[in-house]
């Protein structure tokens, strides 16, 4: 995305009025009329070759369709982004209302970054991990939108597709891969063919259609088979050919930055922020670990601290009484609104998604006719010994479950939900969202919480406690944001992200190598500390503006009132200077 240069006085009249502006029926143009048809449009061809992330916004009439990738219709959505790019870019924003505007720099936002992902990051049909794990029917299992059986059916005819996604592969992968790519691709299918031995068949067992299960069985033993059969052929055909060139490089490195987020920053200007910042939060870790123990090392207060962690029989209750007293810890000292009664249940995960997940919101998408959104814990096992047992619940102490929580659920992921839900946000806002603003949000309010006087009220030292978790994560998304930059701008290689993690965030090998190979594919997991050190600019530039009318609720109940934009829109939105509009770190 291009910077804004765009606001005339039609836009400068929409700030005086704040959202109750950008909500309220202005003259209608042709343009506007151009505008609207357009982005309906957009959204239609969209959802059609996206349908399983269609359903997953709540969207049932596309259950049971797949994409399957062929090379024409690759290609031929490509072309159709691109001729929308043009379109859109024959539409005059000043000349619409202001709702409007604002849907349009969402849309200019979200075609950018789906030309970017199809052509500039690597093109969809030359990434092995867009086959691995395409026969996803996780959400048919997980969320209880229409009677069993019908989703069956679905999933069947989601199954029935695997020999042409996978044939499909073959012909579209090139020789020469990215080799982290071919390596978490073999790791992705591995994981969803057995997902689909294990997992989906416990969640269907009580279906007792023959007939259907019949059916099913057939389509689930071939889909195993394809599925498994992809991950041989990467390792036999694609992983000895791999190479070691997966970095982006600065200039399409910036182009994602701008064309994704608005953000106009160098990635050398963020990872001198970024670096500057580590080193600070490392100097609070080390303070704060020395007040709790001045005896040991800060590694080793830390480690301390996560022997404080509930029994494996309490850790379903604790963490539900624990998510509750956070929940009413926003009421109790105004820190946002919460525009809904209904509260996310803690559960166990599901047998099926246990080995993928810690902890998780599972929140209905916004046209799900059920609200209802779940937390889930992953619990320890019955047949593990007592040392398994124990490494497990370590990562569950009190401290960082909190602010885990805290991150998912109140006041993170689930009350950004929320706030969407109760928003007039259109069609396209509720879609089409802001990776920086989106984990920005949730990563900024453990911050914030700690800030807030979170845990004072348990004494001094559980204060700190909850400071050096809260800083522990801090640090691994710091260490995100340096690495993403060095790798795909520097060369920096998996072995010394790797170091980087272990030297910086104190990770063992074992994560930090993951959080690295993350890195070489995820290059927006720097989005995390980003998007949160834009909110916190954002906030103060808004105190600023509000004076004595400022309150942190008000802050917070405004930001989230327009879905999830990239935050420099929002600054647009918010703040009524325009000097300061691009003014975002």
């Amino acid at each position: 995305m291009k910077p804004i240069s765009l606001f005339l006085i039609i836009i400068i009249t929409f700030f005086q009025f704040g959202f109750s502006g950008l909500n309220n029926p202005c003259q209608i143009s042709d343009a506007d009329t151009d505008f609207e048809k357009l982005a309906a449009d957009f959204v239609n061809d969209y959802l059609e070759w996206n349908p399983q992330g269609a359903v997953y916004l709540g969207l049932h009439e596309y259950d049971g369709k797949v994409s399957k990738y062929d090379l024409a219709s690759v290609n031929a959505e490509t072309e159709k982004i691109a001729q929308y790019q043009s379109m859109l870019q024959s539409i005059d924003p000043a000349a619409l209302t202001a709702k409007n505007y604002f849907d349009y720099k969402i849309l200019q936002n979200e075609i950018n970054k789906e030309l970017f992902s199809a052509i500039d990051r690597m093109p969809l049909m030359n990434n092995p991990m867009s086959y691995s794990g395409v026969i996803d029917v996780n959400i048919y299992i997980s969320r209880d939108f229409a009677p069993l059986e019908d989703r069956v059916r679905s999933i069947i005819k989601i199954e029935q597709a695997a020999p042409e996604i996978y044939a499909n592969a073959r012909k579209n992968l090139f020789e020469v891969l990215p080799k982290p790519y071919v390596e978490i691709a073999i790791r992705i299918a591995k994981g969803s063919a057995d997902f689909l031995s294990n997992d989906l068949l416990v969640a269907l067992k009580d279906v007792k259609n023959e007939p259907l299960m019949k059916e099913f069985n057939e389509a689930n033993t071939r889909a195993i088979k394809e599925i498994n059969d992809y991950a041989n052929w990467l390792e036999t055909e694609r992983l000895p050919m791999a190479t070691k060139d997966y970095s982006l490089g600065k200039e399409k490195y910036q182009k994602m930055l701008s064309g994704g987020e608005f953000i106009n920053f160098t990635p050398e200007q963020i990872l001198e922020i970024g670096m500057k910042n580590l080193k600070e939060e490392q100097r609070q870790f080390e303070e704060i670990a020395k007040k709790i123990d001045s005896t040991k090392k800060p590694i080793e207060v830390f480690k301390d601290i996560q022997k404080d962690h509930p029994t494996a029989e309490n850790l379903i209750p604790e963490t539900r009484k624990n998510l509750d007293a956070i929940r009413q810890y926003l009421i109790d000292n105004k820190i946002v609104s919460l525009p809904s009664d209904v509260k996310a249940l803690v559960q166990e995960t599901p047998q099926y998604a246990r080995a993928t997940s810690f902890a998780s919101m599972d929140t209905p998408g916004p046209f799900e006719k059920s609200t209802q959104a779940f937390y889930y814990v992953t619990p320890v096992e019955n047949n593990w010994d007592e040392k398994q047992k124990e490494e497990w619940l370590t990562a569950f102490n009190y401290y960082t479950t909190d602010v885990v929580s805290i991150h998912e659920a109140y006041p993170g992921h689930y009350v950004q939900f929320l706030h969407v839900n109760a928003s007039n946000a259109s069609k396209l806002q509720k879609i089409f969202g802001s990776y920086a603003f989106s984990e920005g949000w949730a990563h900024y309010t453990e911050q914030m919480m700690i800030e807030e006087g979170f845990g004072k009220d348990k004494g001094e030292m559980t204060a700190l406690k909850y400071h050096l978790a809260q800083l522990d994560e801090s640090l691994l998304r710091y260490c995100r944001l340096c690495v993403s930059i060095m790798t795909h701008t520097q060369g920096m290689n998996v072995d010394d992200a790797t170091k980087f993690f272990m030297d910086n965030c104190y990770y063992e090998q074992q994560p930090a190598r993951s959080e690295a190979m993350r890195g070489t594919y995820d290059a927006g997991y720097l989005y995390y500390t980003l998007g949160k050190l834009m909110i916190y600019k954002l906030r103060a530039d808004y105190q600023k503006q509000e004076g004595s009318n400022y309150s942190l609720q008000k802050f917070h109940d405004e930001m989230l009132k327009y879905g999830s934009p990239p935050v420099p829109l929002l600054r647009e939105i918010m703040l009524k200077d325009k000097s300061i509009w691009k003014d975002i770190l």
